[in-house]
């Protein structure tokens, strides 16, 4: 009899369950939104302790070109996740209502991935430093932005708030 109890409770405690709860991790195949934006199961997820350069904006390469540094980093991480399962494990909620989470593919840490590639940077006001020596490797080995110059998104995103065209914010002298 109290099997057959606990067989019945079961569901209902999952019932009780704060709505949060199943919120805490995404796991599935996911469609990337920006950089370091991606979407699972029709939840915006923010990946956690790093900024990747804004869609619409421009960097230089070694030769001063100019490219889309943003729709670099978007695709590219596109193509890594791609037919891939995603596990994703919420931190926190941004202002915007994103979940922020650590996420993964095959165990390799996404974030730290597009870090390494020069694809995003560490966000230490977030981070606390965790990415930061993947960064140095990027920028020793001249990987993705740190070939060329840019402006960090956070200031990209500063600049276009404040009325500035994106072609004019996005030029940066590093």
């Amino acid at each position: 009899m109290n099997s057959k109890i606990a067989l019945t409770a079961a569901p209902l405690l999952l019932l009780a369950l704060p709505p949060t709860y199943a919120a805490q991790n995404n796991i599935g195949q996911a469609s990337v939104i920006d950089g370091d934006t991606i979407e699972i199961h029709g939840q915006r997820i923010r990946l956690w302790g790093i900024d990747a350069p804004e869609s619409s904006q421009l960097c230089r390469n070694g030769n001063s070109d100019l490219y889309r540094c943003g729709a670099e980093a978007a695709n590219t991480l596109s193509a890594f996740t791609s037919g891939k399962v995603v596990n994703c494990e919420s931190v926190d909620r941004d202002r915007y209502g994103r979940i922020v989470a650590r996420c993964s593919v095959n165990g390799v840490d996404i974030a730290e991935w597009l870090v390494r590639n020069g694809l995003a940077l560490d966000w230490p006001r977030y981070s606390h430093g965790r990415y930061g020596s993947a960064q140095d490797g990027a920028r020793r080995e001249e990987k993705g932005i740190w070939a060329g110059t840019w402006t960090p998104p956070w200031e990209y995103r500063a600049c276009v708030t404040g009325g500035g065209r994106p072609s004019a914010c996005s030029d940066g002298e590093r």
